[in-house]
């Protein structure tokens, strides 16, 4: 690493007389030209107010353009934004500050006017006033269309029997865009027991759209397929789930430790006997995980960095007395530079190979620019590869030996001043495997297409909606995209006069896929495989015109460590190269990206290494048969016939580096809508095709269980490769701080990992700042202390009612962060139980309250104001000091929660408050957002799920 390169490259924030972010400037320098220092500057203007009304990127600013552009009401509350990237959106509430209309896909047209043509409305209808006033349905109309009755709510009473399965004001029935999802009974603690889907009539035909007209449920059961598709749970007191039956009747079961952590899952397929999945777990004290076993007799073991406790080590073996034999079969190890960039990656249970006078080393190797974007890699890749494109190259079959063809390869990426990935240029010189991929990008926009599509500039955007999503893959491939900006259909063979290949889905109400059919024509008939994914489950099946000639399911086990596992089940058509029930342990790496499948036996099915971007270099099989059915692969996605990534919001193109369409969560990474991790793919990852972001945690006070939360939360970041919690600490506090680790540290507290790791000590005492200055729009801010709902008190600890009791009013920490130089734009979290809550009492809110129309509703009739809670209180005491803070930006907790906790993969609500598929192996947590009287749920991965939800009695 040549650290003359990031010498006086600072971030700088300049301010205007009335303190608003007017500049945020940063300095650029690439590694081949280091001479050069290039000012990237992004411009923010306000209004008279101090309300933001347009922000600009360097590349657009030239040209005299501003990429988001804002007009709001007198209260500052967002109205329309136009954007580049994803066209102008308006959002309108009524009276009480719900949902009313919305208008989305409008374009700029050429006299500055909103182009309506690809518009879509949508409006919220609600109950009458007698009533509490929840959403009973939700109408959308595009542009020239009739309107459609896309949602509907049914709701429960009040009878013995609903009470008794605690439904009592639930929603019960919630009819979606994919068909009905049916709750039949909660747990007291929230978790669903019991839920059903069933889907539409023809819901195969992507032409067939969700219209609930008429005005009841006997009209619309008309609408939905016979079949039903149940999913059984079983939790414990405080919400930990405890078994899952799946709709084909295969159950899995789970064990935690005393510590609540996973020590064990079992697996009894339908009619079968239980399978060991994972024997077991070892943590350190802090919870983060040192070793695994799984059921096939695989260990996995995790080192860390001594000082930083970056994860370094990653091994896979079969142990010393394995029926299989003794072998390492994976062995991760990760070079970091100071800040966190991987630098290095070796895999040192492969041996180094020479082919052609070739010396090829089992290792890939990263440099970056200034702005920690990456512009080179090298690697290795199989000799016969050619230029990386959407199609998957062929395995190597056999499983390779000391002979097979492995070549070096290099790689270089170009970026734009926007951030925008330009080139990438592959040299393979033992191979003659070398070629530059061209993108071009939009001179008005973000938007960005191969060159192959249009080399013009000034043509790109008339290959993106007015959403900003992008309506051809590859020349002659079209795509199709919902009125929700979901990808509806794609068609990668075109045939004129005959059927043409395609590739459609579907969706339920949060934009998780529901459904995938693929046809393809094969000789004289048509071959139709289908996918329909459910909770824990895969039902997959192929049909040869009118017959069935394969039906599979794949058992998704929840719990598996952090490998993962899935199951193949044939009720029909099974390969006679693959044994029955076959299970496939998928083992990742540190950004999830699946490199090694063993079977149930620990021996190899396949391995693969990857592009940083994405797109296969090195894969081997030990069967052609087998391979055919690894679906899983990049950061652990699954990557469908059209080469595309579904990351559950967006799909991504791995052989251009960028995403298919506008980013669904706005701004929050950055002000291009379409770069992917912020051009880090190695040491970033996206969960969902949202964004990544830094952490910082603000202490109002110095206490020692507050710093035990944090070292705790550090080391489960640092194991999923995250970057640290950045501390917040008031100067005049740091002297306490820095007496209370070193009183911590001191102590025979019995915690192991104090005693083990003492480095400990000086890894969060030189992360700390004080001033949020920096702290930008990508970023959050959690404030970690206690809470009491409808309490306006920050607490110290847990004695609540003592008369030793430290506590902070909302007022006195709002000041507090002020004097941080906290920017208004800043997304604070206040990590407190119950401080979402604005009455002293606990209310029903379980995952059956599936979007945030549904919970709107229901916080407004159960829950009273947001300015009431603790987070609410914070955000108005904000607010009155910082003029163009918009209302929506504080969140807080609904039940209790803990700071820190693991991550699991299974949630069940998603960041737009849409319930996700899958979710019922998770324990949740909820945030919610006041926007005046709108609420918007946030995931969050927490440890402890929240108690009593279902509870509507007062609190003793």
């Amino acid at each position: 690493m040549n650290n003359a390169l990031f010498n006086n490259t600072p971030s700088v924030t300049v301010l205007d007389n009335r303190g608003l972010i007017v500049r945020d400037i940063a300095y650029h320098r690439h590694p081949g030209s280091q001479d050069v220092t290039s000012e990237r500057i992004i411009r923010h203007q306000y209004d008279a107010r101090g309300f933001l009304t347009q922000s600009a990127d360097p590349r657009l600013h030239d040209a005299g353009l501003a990429n988001f552009s804002y007009l709001t009401d007198l209260a500052g509350s967002v109205l329309r934004t136009q954007g580049v990237d994803n066209g102008i959106t308006v959002a309108l509430n009524d009276a009480a500050g719900r949902p009313f209309i919305a208008f989305s896909n409008i374009s700029t047209a050429d006299d500055g006017n909103g182009d309506r043509s690809q518009a879509m409305t949508r409006t919220w209808q609600y109950e009458d006033e007698a009533l509490p006033g929840r959403p009973v349905s939700i109408t959308e109309q595009v542009s020239g269309e009739a309107a459609r009755i896309t949602e509907r709510f049914v709701w429960a009473g009040n009878s013995d029997v609903e009470k008794a399965l605690n439904l009592a004001g639930a929603c019960i029935s919630h009819y979606d865009t994919a068909g009905l999802t049916q709750t039949d009974s909660v747990a007291l603690t929230g978790v669903p027991l019991s839920v059903t889907r069933r889907l539409l009539k023809d819901a195969d035909n992507p032409d067939v759209a969700a219209d609930w007209q008429d005005a009841d449920a006997s009209a619309w059961d008309d609408l939905l397929a016979a079949e039903s598709f149940t999913t059984l749970t079983t939790a414990d007191a405080t919400g930990a789930v405890l078994t899952t039956t799946d709709a084909k009747g295969n159950l899995q079961r789970l064990v935690y430790d005393v510590a609540g952590l996973l020590s064990g899952s079992w697996l009894t397929l339908n009619g079968g006997t239980e399978q060991i999945i994972v024997s077991s777990l070892t943590y350190s004290a802090a919870g983060q995980k040192l070793r695994e076993v799984h059921g096939n007799g695989v260990v996995t073991t995790y080192t860390y960095e001594a000082r930083t406790q970056r994860l370094t080590g990653i091994k896979t073996e079969r142990p010393a007395g394995h029926a299989s034999g003794a072998k390492v079969l994976q062995d991760l190890r990760y070079q970091y530079d100071p800040v966190g960039n991987v630098l290095k990656i070796t895999n040192d249970a492969e041996e180094t190979r020479f082919w052609r006078n070739q010396k090829v080393v089992p290792e890939n190797t990263y440099v970056y620019d200034s702005l920690y974007q990456l512009v080179s890699t090298t690697g290795r890749e199989m000799a016969n590869t050619g230029q990386q494109g959407s199609s998957l190259p062929s395995a190597t079959v056999p499983l390779p030996n000391d002979s097979s063809a492995y070549t070096s390869y290099t790689r270089t990426y170009t970026c734009d001043e926007a951030g925008n990935l330009t080139q990438i240029r592959h040299s393979a010189p033992a191979t003659n495997n070398s070629y530059t991929t061209n993108i071009t990008i939009s001179d008005r926009s973000n938007r960005g297409v191969l060159s192959t599509l249009t080399e013009n500039p000034s043509d790109v955007d008339a290959l993106f909606t007015a959403g900003g999503q992008q309506k051809q893959l590859l020349r002659g491939q079209s795509l199709v995209w919902t009125p929700r900006s979901e990808l509806l259909k794609v068609t990668p063979v075109v045939r004129e006069g005959d059927t043409s290949d395609s590739e459609s889905y579907r969706y339920d109400t949060g934009s998780q896929r529901v459904l995938k059919v693929s046809e393809q024509k094969t000789g004289s008939s048509t071959q139709m495989q289908r996918v329909l994914y459910l909770p824990g489950l895969e039902l997959r099946s192929t049909t040869s015109g009118d017959t069935e000639t394969e039906s599979l399911q794949v058992i998704a086990v929840g719990e598996a460590g952090r490998a993962q596992v899935r199951v193949l089940h044939w009720e029909s058509g099974r390969p006679a190269e693959i044994t029955g029930d076959q299970m496939r342990y998928s083992y990742d790496n540190l950004t999830g990206s699946s490199q090694l499948e063993l079977d149930g036996d620990g021996n190899i099915i396949s391995m693969e290494e990857y592009y940083p971007y994405g797109g296969t270099a090195l894969w081997t099989a030990r069967s052609a048969v087998e391979a055919e059915y690894k679906n899983v692969r990049y950061s652990g996605k699954e990557r469908d016939a059209t080469g595309l990534y579904y990351y559950g919001y967006r799909y991504y193109q791995p052989w251009v580096g960028r995403w298919l369409s506008a980013d669904p969560a706005g701004t929050v990474d950055g002000l291009n809508l379409f770069r992917m991790v912020r051009n880090n793919p190695i040491t970033l990852e996206d969960e969902d095709g949202l964004a990544p972001g830094n952490r910082y945690v603000y202490f109002p006070f110095i206490h020692e269980e507050r710093i035990i939360r944090l070292i705790k939360a550090n080391l489960y970041r640092e194991e999923k490769g995250k970057v640290d919690l950045i501390s917040v600490v008031d100067k005049s506090d740091q002297a306490n701080f820095q007496k209370a680790v070193d009183s911590l540290f001191s102590k025979d507290l019995g915690i192991d990992y104090l005693k083990s790791n003492p480095n400990i000590k000086e890894r969060i005492t030189s992360n700390i700042i004080h001033d949020l200055t920096n702290v930008k729009p990508i970023d959050h801010i959690i404030i970690n202390a206690h809470g009491l709902p409808g309490d306006p008190h920050f607490y110290s600890d847990e004695n609540f009612h003592s008369e030793q009791k430290v506590m902070l009013e909302a007022s006195q920490v709002a000041d507090k962060l002020l004097d941080l130089n906290i920017p208004e734009f800043a997304t604070i979290k206040v990590s407190a139980c119950h401080s979402a809550e604005g009455y002293y009492k606990q209310i029903s809110f379980g995952p059956f309250v599936t979007n945030k129309d549904d919970a709107l509703a229901h916080i407004i009739e159960k829950k009273g104001a947001f300015s009431n809670s603790l987070a609410g209180g914070l955000e108005s005491n904000l607010m009155k000091k910082q003029s163009k803070r918009e209302r929506g930006n504080v969140y807080g907790y609904l039940g209790v929660t803990t700071f820190f906790g693991d991550k699991l993969k299974k949630t069940a609500l998603n960041d737009h408050g849409k319930m996700k598929s899958g979710f019922y192996g998770g324990k949740t947590s909820r945030f919610r957002k006041g926007n005046n009287a709108e609420v918007v749920f946030k995931r969050s991965y927490t440890r402890t799920n929240f108690k009593g939800a279902v509870n509507l009695k007062e609190r003793v």
